[in-house]
């Protein structure tokens, strides 16, 4: 006689059911901060500038060769150089600075204080830096989450324009889960919110790889905002669509002295340029 199993098939599903729950559950667990277990993950506020540059376009180093118009040698920082000996940079010929201040809606820099005022007291030019995660709020808020925190600026001769870092996301996927168009709109949002809130457009810094995967190679922001490049090479390369020349080239994050080590296309009075706007 057949055996009656008429309830076997709803007694699988909801043992699916539930199984598929906690998966779900467990993967939101492993993407909150810190949360254990989670050891691939960077822990949220730890991304500092070119950190998937290095991971993605990879590291050729070296300083860049061949002829060149006057460049002027920059750093930047974040807390992952903890407090930073700017005198010394001052010597070995660094002029200007970008520090970390900002990432998404929940970081600040806890070595935003002696960075950027250590960086001004030794003579440098300096600015801060947000690092995007368009992941986890609006363009808007995140500019204006930046604004309130450092990012500001100030027609003193000393104050750089605020940068927008975005590049590969090391929480997740590599567009933060966005199309090209919505990742378009993310950073137009935030370009727009920070330019009426301080008068300046964003530098916007980038890879031309990352720009081309996750913007589709977008030309719609080269007339306003200025290039910050980043390709570790002996030369500069490809540039993303929209920008005839870059305004400043992150060339290698292994320099001699501590930070990520930067050209400025120009001398330093064309640095001062953009600082006074």
């Amino acid at each position: 006689m057949p055996v009656h199993r008429s309830g076997s098939g709803t007694t699988r599903r909801s043992r699916l059911a539930v199984a598929g729950s906690l998966l779900a559950a467990l993967a939101l667990l492993l993407a909150l901060p810190g949360a254990a277990g989670a050891a691939d993950i960077p822990q949220r506020g730890t991304a500092r500038m070119g950190q998937g540059v290095i991971a993605h376009d990879g590291q050729q180093g070296g300083s860049p060769t061949g002829p060149s118009a006057v460049q002027t040698e920059g750093v930047d920082v974040s807390g992952h150089q903890g407090n930073v000996a700017w005198q010394t940079l001052w010597n070995s010929g660094v002029k200007w600075a970008y520090v970390k201040a900002t990432e998404g809606t929940y970081y600040k820099n806890t070595y935003f204080t002696q960075q950027y005022n250590g960086s001004y007291n030794v003579g440098m030019i300096r600015g801060t830096y947000h690092f995007a995660t368009p992941d986890t709020t609006s363009g808007a808020t995140q500019a204006n989450y930046f604004v309130d925190n450092g990012g500001g600026w100030s027609r003193d001769g000393r104050t750089l324009p605020g940068v927008l870092d975005i590049e590969w996301n090391p929480y997740g996927a590599q567009c933060y889960g966005k199309t090209q168009a919505a990742m378009v709109s993310w950073i137009r949002d935030f370009a727009n919110t920070y330019k009426a809130r301080t008068g300046r457009d964003p530098v916007i810094y980038t890879a031309t790889s990352w720009w081309k995967d996750c913007t589709g190679n977008n030309a719609s922001f080269g007339a306003t905002n200025p290039l910050w490049v980043a390709r570790y090479n002996t030369t500069v390369g490809e540039l993303p669509a929209g920008w005839g020349f870059y305004t400043m080239w992150q060339y290698t994050s292994s320099g001699p002295t501590v930070g990520d080590h930067n050209h400025f296309n120009g001398a330093l009075d064309r640095v001062q340029a953009l600082a006074n706007g």
